[in-house]
């Protein structure tokens, strides 16, 4: 009871933000709920009232506790068969995309002399599923919040961005034909929400077809949380250490396994609606709370520590996205 009392403050603090958050999401739908939580969290965590110790309980149980449910119930609202509405090709196009995605973001961010973990919560973010990918990573690599409050935030902004342009490239280029067209938009943007505005500006056919491949690079999400955690402990060169020590969430963080699980159900059974609705709903909610959470714990130093360093990197890693998947729709689809 002590303990959930001591909850209480910064989980209720956390929870209005949010839903301040919300507010401002419906209102400029581009930008998404969950960056406006993030960045309300960043100026209510430097204020007097936001750094009082009494808050800090119900801050840390938000950007950890909620944010992996958050993750667990994203598994429900998914299914593999996705990937076969795509074909073999389309899935090809979508692994070869998100391995030169990761690898281009880690080495420039190593040019750019970032550090470790904000490189590999870069290539997870813009790789995968944004915000949802960010937060799946960085436990697994024991990331400190305030890179993983960066990470999200220019994440975020360079998806803004590349919402606005790829409809422009796709009429230039494809005519808005539909699979080429909808193969840029769900293949590089960052969140779901980013390829449902973007999909909308070329057509509803290409929304649609945008969001499955959207969908596709999502269920990779716990490959892609493995490669980099492999990566970070090899960096660390800690292998040996853990030889001969078989322990599952060395492999697979406890979150990822379980939106794996619920994802291979939903596969299976197939959740109805009145299911899967409520649960993407709560565990929108859920992320949002924890990224208001991520927010309060950021100081906002660490924000404008490196000023152009950031600009030039969110620039290249749209440049390289966009290039490198017009390549592959060439060579592929």
């Amino acid at each position: 009871m002590k303990k959930i009392i001591n909850v209480l403050p910064g989980l209720i603090t956390c929870i209005i933000i949010a839903f301040i958050g919300m507010v401002f999401g419906r209102f400029f739908p581009s930008l998404g709920s969950g960056l406006f939580a993030i960045l309300i969290g960043i100026l209510v965590g430097n204020l007097k009232f936001g750094s009082n110790p009494m808050l800090r309980p119900g801050i840390k149980f938000s950007e950890s506790n909620l944010l992996y449910y958050s993750i667990i119930l994203l598994g429900a609202t998914l299914t593999f068969n996705s990937l076969f509405n795509i074909g073999l090709t389309g899935i090809s196009f979508i692994l070869i995309q998100m391995a030169g995605t990761i690898a281009f973001v880690i080495w420039l961010g190593k040019y750019l002399s970032f550090g470790e973990d904000f490189r590999l919560l870069m290539a997870s973010g813009n790789a995968v599923c944004g915000s949802s990918a960010i937060a799946s990573t960085a436990p697994a690599i024991n990331a400190k919040t305030s890179d993983m409050a960066v990470s999200i935030t220019i994440v975020n902004l360079l998806g803004t961005v590349m919402m606005i342009l790829l409809p422009v490239i796709t009429s230039t280029i494809f005519h808005n034909n539909v699979l080429p067209s909808s193969a840029l938009i769900g293949g590089t943007l960052q969140s779901v929400g980013q390829v449902v505005a973007s999909g909308s500006i070329v057509g509803e056919a290409v929304k649609d077809q945008a969001e499955i491949f959207k969908i596709s690079r999502i269920i990779f999400l716990a490959l892609v949380v493995f490669v980099l955690k492999r990566i970070k402990m090899a960096n660390q060169e800690v292998q040996e250490a853990t030889k001969g020590k078989f322990n599952i969430r060395s492999i697979v963080p406890w979150y990822v396994a379980g939106f794996l699980l619920l994802c291979l159900i939903n596969s299976i059974v197939l959740f109805p609606t009145s299911i899967t609705h409520p649960t993407k709903v709560f565990g929108n909610y859920l992320e949002i709370t924890a990224l208001a959470g991520i927010g309060m714990s950021v100081n906002i130093k660490d924000l404008t520590q490196h000023g152009w360093k950031l600009s030039a990197y969110a620039g290249g890693i749209g440049l390289f996205q966009i290039i490198f998947a017009l390549i592959l729709i060439f060579m592929l689809l």
